[in-house]
């Protein structure tokens, strides 16, 4: 494997490290002589600051039936086709803020996720696993109403393990990878990248920002993926925003080439144009160019409808493409679907059945009807229909993966507690069932139960 040419190497971590603590010790000497009587400081830590504690927990539960976790095949024996396994995750996290007389703050994180996989879990989530790491652990200053003329925290900057994430979460979203030996694989519960550098200027509707961001992937599968990248985006009014990123990736040669050098161009617009605001549209255009190891594109295109009735449905349809490899041609075509995350219910992991566990964002075309609905202020439910099919199939081979029909449910039981609720089916198609030999209909079932504060 080539050596990492990361400019953030584990000495340069640690330094940042320091520079928290210094930072901290700094500010809190000054706050000393200007911070408000009534600040308060938690036992045993430096007072002068405004310090939050939060602790987030979550169990899931999951249950699939004829799975494709055996990959059988006719003549073969069918092994075990259903699993069942649990999820479970800690989040405890301290911050603090410092803000000046000018209005301008300094802020911190820190924060660890510990996650567990048990239950006779499937070797594609991980097995039975469990770790403790470290997550939020940054920096940063922001801007407050100190530089007149520009508005309030008009410029803004971090640096350390911290989020970043772009549009709705189709090629930049998650900054960690689960599953594998640290367990938790749905539940996702780290997204912080291993070393984040942001800068951010927003002035008036107008907002760029320029980034650094290590990916902090499982150890046994590590491709030292990095990027940098510059995003606009434009605001017209609440109800739209356009926005266009240029990124540049760079990654272990020997673990994902096509990744190494690759640059990256994104277009996006998300709109309810009209006065009554019922009708709104969403449009978003990625091309990837790294020579022949990999020339790809990838577009979606949503329309939705919110309807003024009871439990206010919102009916949309989304159709998207992910491009496969041309066997025609001598260059590699096939999408890389890059750091793709959860933002909704049926936004890109694709299917709580198929999108989770079988297919990814390459090679890729898929419709989706959606009809989502919000009965109670504590209770939002939907329905999502999906048909998935290849984009680039060799001749004679068929191009039809599956149907799959999806149920969810989010109830807030108060300002603490979220339980999330999951039924799902899916119909294999022809290229799965020529592939696999599945012809049975996947089930799949999931409850999950969030508490944070």
């Amino acid at each position: 494997m080539q050596a990492s040419t990361s400019p953030f190497t584990r000495p340069r971590q640690k330094a940042l490290a320091a520079a928290i603590l210094i930072a901290l010790g700094a500010t809190t000497a000054y706050g000393q002589e200007t911070a408000e009587e009534d600040t308060w400081s938690p036992p045993g830590l430096p007072s002068g600051l405004d310090w939050t504690f939060n602790f987030d927990a979550t169990v899931g539960y999951f249950s699939f039936g004829n799975s494709l976790y055996t990959d059988p095949k006719p003549d073969q024996p069918s092994g075990d086709l259903t699993a069942n396994w649990l999820e479970g995750s800690l989040k405890p996290a301290l911050s603090a803020e410092y803000t000046t007389d000018s209005s301008a703050q300094f802020f911190g994180k820190l924060s660890g996720v510990g996650e567990r996989t048990y239950g006779a879990s499937p070797s594609l989530v991980g097995g039975d696993a469990n770790s403790f790491e470290l997550e939020d652990f940054h920096i940063g200053w922001r801007s407050g109403n100190s530089l007149e003329g520009l508005g309030e925290n008009a410029l803004e900057f971090t640096v350390g393990r911290s989020r970043y994430r772009l549009g709705k979460g189709l090629i930049l979203w998650d900054g960690a990878a689960e599953g594998g030996t640290r367990g938790g694989y749905w539940t996702n519960a780290r997204q912080a990248f291993e070393m984040a550098v942001i800068g951010k200027f927003k002035i008036g509707n107008n907002t760029i920002e320029g980034f650094y961001l290590e990916r902090d992937d499982l150890p046994e599968n590590d491709s030292d993926t990095q990027l940098a990248g510059l995003n606009y985006e434009y605001a017209i009014g609440e109800d739209t925003t356009l926005g266009g990123t240029y990124m540049q990736f760079s990654a272990d040669p020997d673990v994902r080439p096509e990744r190494d050098g690759l640059n990256v161009y994104n277009l996006r617009a998300y709109t309810a144009p009209f006065r009554n605001k019922a009708l709104s549209f969403e449009l978003e255009y990625v091309q990837e160019d790294n020579g022949d190891l990999l020339d790809s594109t990838a577009y979606n295109a949503l329309v939705g409808y919110q309807l003024d009735m009871r439990w206010q449905p919102k009916i949309s349809y989304r159709y998207a493409l992910f491009e496969g490899d041309d066997p025609a041609t001598t260059a590699n075509e096939s999408f890389d679907g890059l750091l793709t995350g959860f933002s909704d219910w049926g936004a890109w992991w694709q299917g709580e059945i198929a999108g989770e566990y079988f297919v990814s964002n390459s090679n890729l075309a898929s419709h989706q009807l959606r009809v989502h609905t919000t009965p109670t202020e504590s209770i939002s439910t939907g329905l999502i229909f999906w048909e998935f099919l290849l984009d680039q199939v060799d001749s004679g081979d068929p191009d039809d993966v599956a149907r799959e029909l999806d149920w969810y449910m989010d109830w807030s039981v108060n300002d603490n507690f979220i339980m999330s609720f999951v039924a799902a089916l899916a119909e294999p198609g022809d290229a799965v069932e020529e592939s696999s030999g599945r012809t049975d209909t996947f089930l799949y079932g999931m409850i999950f139960a969030a508490y944070s504060f």
